[in-house]
């Protein structure tokens, strides 16, 4: 499947067929790996795992995805320039406070 373009995830295997003589169901609530998904979720998956997001929730996540996204890119691009995490999220004094000795401190020049 996967060499066909398709994205392929599964949880167990099962030799168990489709029947093509009987109707199946379409937008009915379903359980999956232990979640209930009803219709409209949003199930989202990628290499690292699955998460199922509720429809009414579905357009705030999107939103805060985007969010977290771009911010995350512009720290990419503070740390590719040589900026410390340490100075980036401002722990260089918070660490001193509880007694971190810093050996190599650009304030003590």
């Amino acid at each position: 499947m996967r060499e066909m373009g398709f994205p392929v995830w599964s949880r167990a295997i099962s030799a168990k067929g489709t029947v093509k003589a009987a109707l199946g169901s379409v937008n009915v609530p379903v359980v999956c790996a232990g979640v209930n998904v009803m219709p409209g979720d949003a199930v989202i998956a990628d290499d690292d795992g699955v998460v199922v997001v509720a429809r009414k929730d579905v357009a705030d996540v999107v939103a805060k995805g985007e969010k977290r996204h771009a911010d995350e890119e512009g720290k990419r691009k503070q740390l590719a320039a040589g900026v410390l995490g340490l100075d980036m999220y401002n722990m260089r004094e918070p660490l001193k406070k509880a007694g971190l000795v810093y050996l190599d401190d650009p304030e003590d020049d």
